[in-house]
């Protein structure tokens, strides 16, 4: 179980972090490798500002900055909470998440928003 904690905690301090050190302000974090090279949004872009928001209880303001990365923090903390009940058991993970079809979806789910957030219909889901 040490490492399902481990990785919590640095989740945990991750998150803390971002949320103390405003992601909106220059010279923090980096800029965006694709975002600088193409002047187009990635899947990820404007995940630093969504969780400093969400820490920040602005949950409107999270969801439109990165629609896709607020959805994913239920689906995170079940798998989380899977691997930590199984790691306690001594048993392997067991989830449909490791099926081909599984993987398809969510593969297919990300390179729809990342097209649609790019294009001019798509602009609410743009950071």
């Amino acid at each position: 179980m040490a490492v399902p904690l481990a990785l919590l905690a640095v989740g945990a301090a991750a998150v803390a972090y971002v949320g103390a050190v405003d992601p909106n302000e220059a010279g923090h974090y980096p800029v965006c490798p694709f975002l600088a090279l193409t002047g187009l949004a990635c899947p990820g872009c404007g995940g630093l500002r969504m969780t400093h928001a969400l820490v920040h209880g602005r949950i409107a303001e999270a969801v439109g900055l990165n629609a896709l990365a607020f959805a994913l923090i239920p689906v995170t903390a079940y798998l989380w909470v899977l691997w930590t009940v199984a790691s306690v058991r001594g048993t392997p993970v067991r989830t449909g998440l490791g099926n081909r079809w599984a993987i398809f979806a969510l593969t297919g789910a990300i390179l729809v928003f990342w097209v649609v957030r790019n294009l001019p219909f798509g602009q609410a889901l743009a950071p």
